[in-house]
């Protein structure tokens, strides 16, 4: 593994749950159409790769595909049998998962790329577990994002916060532009074909104490760097937050929060 993925292991450890109660349903947002790119329909055999809570295992069943499911979080694994009993469900991380050749139909990835230390090589393990004439679909945060996507980030910064030196970044030679054009590339250059990439976007509606619960409890890379200095430096931060909240709060009282996803499609 790279250091980024051994810190990703470290982020997620016991996570679960506080994931599942705040950013899954930001993250679920964009599952019709990573299904719809992968072409998921009744009898289809997916994978659904970083299952996290099981959103898109639940919305594929719905569909009447044969789902089975992988994480490389525990937790995450046990989330997604809870929500789609009779799954099968498996801990495994890219890019080496534990499933033979041209195995599935489909397969998605939803939000997976921005977790691995070398999407390449990911891409590729997709590729090789899919069937000739199979789809493979992926989703990842756009860069530059929309503006909700960066108010913990500002909050943090305004109080003084700093990332933490052991939270990793992508090593530069696996990284590639979060752009269209750059997902594209990286899928031609997984050995993808019919290749096609958009980008999302929508206002996420959440109440901001949720909205802040997940950062609080240390949730992804922003929650690690919102508890880098201890409850001190979180209550500094959340001070900040609160005064940048209004200029997203609705008259209804709720966040109103700009973000920018990718979503692409390949073909085997």
């Amino acid at each position: 593994m790279t250091a980024f993925d051994v810190s990703e292991r470290r982020v997620w450890d016991g996570r679960a749950e506080s994931y599942a109660r705040t950013f899954a349903r930001l993250c679920a947002r964009t599952v019709p159409a990573l299904l719809d790119a992968a072409a998921v329909d009744r009898g289809t055999r997916l994978l659904d790769v970083g299952c996290g809570s099981g959103s898109v295992t639940v919305a594929a069943v719905g569909r009447g595909a044969v789902v089975r499911a992988v994480d490389a979080e525990p937790g995450m694994a046990a989330a997604t049998r809870r929500a789609a009993p009779g799954v099968e469900v498996r801990t495994g991380s890219l890019p080496q998962l534990p499933y033979p050749d041209g195995e599935f139909d489909a397969v998605a990835a939803n939000f997976v790329l921005n977790h691995v230390g070398r999407p390449l090589d990911a891409l590729v393990e997709l590729r090789r577990i899919t069937r000739p004439g199979g789809r493979v679909a992926v989703t990842i945060w756009q860069a530059p994002g929309g503006s909700g996507q960066a108010l913990v980030g500002r909050a943090a910064e305004a109080a003084g916060l700093t990332r933490p030196a052991w939270l990793a970044t992508v090593d530069e030679e696996h990284n590639f532009p979060r752009t269209p054009q750059g997902l594209s590339g990286l899928l031609a250059g997984a050995g993808l074909g019919d290749v096609r990439s958009e980008s999302l976007s929508w206002d996420h509606r959440a109440d901001p104490e949720d909205w802040w619960a997940g950062p609080a409890a240390g949730v992804a890379a922003i929650g690690q760097l919102v508890n880098s200095r201890g409850p001190e430096g979180v209550a500094a931060a959340r001070r900040e937050y609160d005064v940048l909240c209004e200029e997203f709060t609705s008259d209804e009282g709720e966040l109103v929060l700009p973000h920018r996803a990718l979503l692409a499609q390949g073909r085997v």
